[in-house]
């Protein structure tokens, strides 16, 4: 596994404990369709989270939610109605795309944690 690998893995793994933490549910990791990739599947109470992470062990290529660009959003947004449409039991919920952005520290642990609600929106 290459160290970005690892370093994504980490901080799905960091921001899946983060927002647990807040209260919300993890339904899935990784879910993937033919338009791209889904990091986290939660819930925050009724509706239904899709989280894109984005790890940075340092800011040399800018910080980690500036990752995003209007492309990668593009394209949750057609990722989260293929994710919808193919779990019937969302199709009655609101959902929205957050992006968690996270800045390693030396010891592993996240030493800089941004949670963007509802940062995608279609328009």
């Amino acid at each position: 596994m290459t160290a970005r690998a690892e370093t994504g893995m980490a901080g799905e793994s960091l921001a899946a404990g983060y927002l647990v933490s807040r209260g919300y549910r993890l339904i899935e990791q990784n879910w993937r369709c033919r338009s791209g990739e889904i990091d986290l599947v939660m819930l925050d109470g009724d509706v239904v989270v899709f989280v894109e992470v984005k790890t940075r062990r340092n800011r040399v290529a800018g910080t980690a939610e500036e990752a995003v660009s209007s492309q990668k959003g593009s394209k949750l947004l057609v990722t989260g109605e293929w994710y919808i449409a193919d779990h019937p039991e969302f199709r009655d919920s609101f959902w929205r795309i957050d992006i968690l952005a996270i800045t390693m520290g030396p010891d592993g642990g996240a030493s800089r944690v941004t949670h963007l609600q509802n940062a995608v929106t279609a328009g």
